[in-house]
């Protein structure tokens, strides 16, 4: 996989953004649809996507209508609430792109994420299935996606940009149509290089402290 350094001509990369979970730690509430700043946290993963280039966003979760534009594309996975494979499965059908931004829609630093996921990656390492962190991998310059990790090496798995082609290889491996399946039975087949960033880069937002932290840092950037 080529990584995507900016020099790749508008429309040469898609975007799918995971936005029907259920937040249990926030009373329930729709967290993409979460007012920070200038807009939602949905709003802000929709414009990194855009600022990247990316030509189509497919948006996993049920449509909102203040989140409008002629790029951005609604699916619902099915069944509802079926999990983040089911979403991307879901959006996979609306992808022609060679390589595809996967994001959750509540990222609190959205551009972060993108611009990291673009520069070249720093070191051959991969996430091992089993744990969940990263570990040495001489291979990875051959590689199908790159995925973000924090600083202790945690593989953030909706903070990567893939081939589509492996990710649909993947999906078709799967039992069931991937339903049920998890974000890591889905990668582990799939050769990733992961980048470290920094906990405030790849941290989401699932508690109502991180709701008012990340409004807290929208503000200060406008300032």
């Amino acid at each position: 996989m080529t990584p995507n350094d900016g020099s790749a001509p508008n429309g040469a990369v898609e975007g799918i953004v995971l936005a029907g979970g259920r937040a249990s730690r926030l009373d329930g509430i729709d967290k993409p649809r979460l007012r920070v700043g200038d807009g939602t946290l949905l709003d802000g993963v929709i414009r990194a996507l855009r600022d990247a280039g990316c030509r189509r966003i497919v948006v996993a979760g049920p449509a909102a209508e203040e989140t409008a534009g002629d790029d951005v594309e609604w699916v619902l996975e099915d069944p509802p609430f079926g999990g983040p494979v089911a979403g991307i499965a879901a959006a996979l059908e609306h992808i022609t792109s060679p390589e595809v931004f996967v994001l959750a829609g509540d990222l609190a630093a959205p551009a972060e994420v993108v611009a990291r996921l673009r520069e070249h990656a720093p070191s051959s390492s991969r996430p091992d299935a089993a744990t969940g962190r990263t570990v040495s991998d001489d291979a990875s310059a051959h590689e199908d996606g790159r995925c973000l990790s924090d600083p202790d090496g945690r593989v953030q798995w909706l903070a990567g940009v893939h081939r589509t082609i492996a990710l649909r290889d993947a999906l078709a491996a799967l039992p069931n149509g991937g339903r049920d399946a998890s974000l890591r039975q889905l990668l582990r087949g799939i050769r990733i290089t992961t980048i470290t960033a920094s906990t405030e880069a790849v941290r989401d937002v699932d508690t109502w402290d991180d709701v008012e932290t990340a409004r807290r840092e929208r503000a200060e950037r406008r300032e």
